[in-house]
């Protein structure tokens, strides 16, 4: 098979959801000559592509602060809160970001393998419609969710839960219109119950909704009368296998209409609603979970440590685990009842894999424990880990340094800096 030398680059950012985001624009605005690359025909992942109604949680970063800002001097209507996404809208607001930053963006490509020197990351190797190619870097930033990337790479790691390691269930998300939304009933939570004439909306789901769905979650939208469906279900999948994927889908597609047929039936204010939109990207939570210099655990959260060599900061999620054996909340989460309201900070030794060099992780494949996982997995810390991963290889390739040995505390200055 013939392969094509592409150009050298300073930073390969893999993956273009919210971490990819954040990763570039950090990268290009430091001075890198920056690529980024996704399997996807546009930027945003999970955020866009595939449909996400809000950004959930919180944390203190001047990048995610300045997509909200963005993005809602887009809308041509009020969008209400300032987390709300309009899937499109935010797609030109990224890639207005990365052209400013002066980021390459390549899509429709898949990283099928990664160009090693020893346990040095050295390039990717990738695949698309003009053939197989490989570029060349000092640093990569792997941003892909699943760490497909450092998994080439050779980099440790776990899959899901510790004790079994199985994984969160896979959701597609979808929105309907006509929606009455004086009337309609708006169930953001597990645990939110909403009375109607005909009994208690989530056991009335439990009931009637073919398993594995079987829980009722809407979210308000930007525009006018549409509201986000997170309610289709796919347990058993692991997301690193295409037909455990292609499952998903399939299994997540064939759940929409019961599910607008029990919202018309059961569901105040949703009489007349219908399909307006699917996502493109199934929704995968949960898949690996890579060995780093530090790990963040469960308690490093419910204590909400601030540590010192921390790179992220003001970071604040619950427990968001989903039920791994069916619909609704799994025994393990806690969003209602999480216990503490305070923020934590993440340290770089998370975004460094133990011992594979030229090499950053962002986003929800970061070192961290399964229930640590389910918060820093939030999209708005995924952007802070992104802007954090993309800041420290811009430094390295100024400063001609590996990435490990990049200061925390010059990442956090560039953040704070004017």
């Amino acid at each position: 098979m013939n392969v094509q030398f592409s150009e050298q680059y300073d930073v390969i950012v893999v993956g273009a959801g919210p971490a990819g985001i954040g990763a570039a624009v950090a990268a290009g605005r430091g001075g890198a000559k920056t690529l980024l690359v996704d399997q996807c025909g546009s930027v945003g992942g999970m955020s866009t592509v595939g449909l996400m109604s809000h950004f959930t949680g919180t944390v203190g970063n001047r990048i995610y602060r300045e997509i909200l800002d963005r993005a809602k001097e887009t809308y041509f209507y009020d969008p209400g809160e300032d987390v709300f996404i309009d899937p499109e809208l935010l797609k030109i607001v990224y890639y207005q970001m990365l052209e400013e930053a002066g980021v390459t963006v390549l899509l429709y490509t898949f990283v099928c393998d990664a160009v090693m020197d020893g346990h040095t990351v050295k390039g990717i190797v990738c695949e698309n419609k003009s053939g197989r190619k490989i570029f060349r870097a000092d640093v990569v930033v792997d941003c892909s969710g699943d760490g497909d990337l450092a998994y080439r790479s050779g980099a440790a790691y776990s899959e899901g839960r510790g004790t079994d390691g199985k994984m969160q269930p896979a959701t597609l998300m979808f929105k309907v219109g006509g929606v009455d939304m004086e009337r309609a009933c708006l169930p953001g939570s597990f645990e939110t119950l909403v009375p109607t004439e005909k009994g208690e909306l989530q056991a009335l789901a439990r009931k009637h909704l073919p398993y594995p769905a079987g829980h009722v979650l809407l979210y308000r939208s930007p525009v006018p009368g549409v509201v986000t469906c997170n309610m289709t279900n796919a347990v058993g999948i692991d997301g690193t296998k295409a037909e455990d994927l292609t499952r998903a889908e399939i299994t997540c597609r064939k759940q929409m209409i019961p599910i607008v047929k029990f919202l018309r039936e059961f569901a105040p204010g949703y009489e007349n609603c219908y399909i307006v939109s699917a996502a493109s990207l199934i929704g995968i939570r949960e898949t690996r979970h890579f060995k780093g210099v530090k790990t963040l655990t469960e308690e490093d959260i419910l204590q909400a440590r601030q540590f010192e060599d921390a790179v992220v900061y003001g970071a604040w999620f619950n427990f968001d685990v989903h039920n791994i054996a069916g619909a609704g909340l799994d025994e393990t989460g806690l969003q209602r009842d999480f216990p503490q309201a305070k923020e934590y900070t993440i340290p770089y030794g998370c975004l460094v894999p133990e011992k594979i060099d030229g090499l950053l992780l962002a986003g929800r494949n970061i070192s961290g424990t399964h229930m640590a996982h389910s918060s820093f997995r939030a999209m708005p810390i995924c952007v802070a880990t992104g802007w954090a991963a993309g800041t420290a290889a811009a430094i390295a390739v100024q400063q001609g340094i590996a990435v490990r040995s990049v200061s925390p505390a010059e990442i956090c200055g560039r953040e704070t800096a004017k």
